[in-house]
């Protein structure tokens, strides 16, 4: 049995680092309590949108955002976000590196692909993206989600490990930061609805008899 601490989209454009792109507030204030997180862990994993410029879903100014559209697995607009190779794509400073986490996953590569959660390339949730593979290959069992935002990707990736019924997920509120209070609210009841456990600090989650077997970081 391990424990897994998973960075879910932690880059520069969804922080007031990017202004221009999806930025959230104080999204960039989330650093300490992520890498606080990632000492309970065995396994450290990052999530990153890695979106062509071309997408279909793009749109040029944040007032055309969140129309719906046809595609089945792009749902909505957006300006543009997380190019690769631009400023957005990074992760935000103070975080590892790429290279020093155990597991990395892309997401939303393909022009008409529009995930939020990291465990499926597409939104029918077909097209697996190896993340929940990669944890039992591991033996975790308990699982550790903090990031951005609170009330999009942290969200559905914290369903869609629940929804395995292989680990006890533990969404970390400390290391999130989501877009707007109200959406943040419904979120977290649909979060525990699902049996998610929400803790507000790394205190609360020490509380929860968190148990790893040979710390990496």
């Amino acid at each position: 049995m391990s424990v897994a601490a998973i960075d879910v989209d932690v880059q520069q454009t969804f922080t007031p680092l990017c202004p221009d792109e999806l930025p959230v507030p104080d999204g960039d204030s989330i650093v300490d309590a992520l890498n606080q997180q990632a000492q309970l862990a065995d396994w450290r994993i990052l999530t990153k949108d890695a979106h062509p410029a071309n997408a279909v879903w793009v749109v040029d100014s944040h007032d055309k955002m969140l129309q719906s559209l046809p595609y089945p697995n792009a749902d909505l607009t957006w300006v543009k976000h997380a190019v690769p190779g631009s400023r957005g794509f990074d992760v935000i400073p103070g975080l590892p590196d790429v290279t020093d986490y155990d597991h990395v996953i892309w997401k939303g590569i393909e022009p008409d692909l529009h995930p939020y959660g990291a465990c499926y390339h597409d939104l029918e949730e077909k097209l697996s993206t190896g993340l929940i593979e990669w944890l039992k290959a591991k033996n975790v069992t308990t699982v550790l989600v903090g990031g951005l935002a609170t009330d999009y990707c942290v969200k559905t990736t914290a369903l869609q490990l629940q929804a395995t019924g292989a680990f006890r997920v533990i969404v970390n509120l400390s290391a999130c930061r989501g877009i707007a209070p109200e959406t943040v609210a419904s979120s977290c009841q649909e979060m525990l609805k699902a049996g998610i456990l929400l803790a507000e600090d790394l205190s609360a989650i020490q509380s929860l008899n968190i148990t790893h077997s040979h710390p990496q970081h």
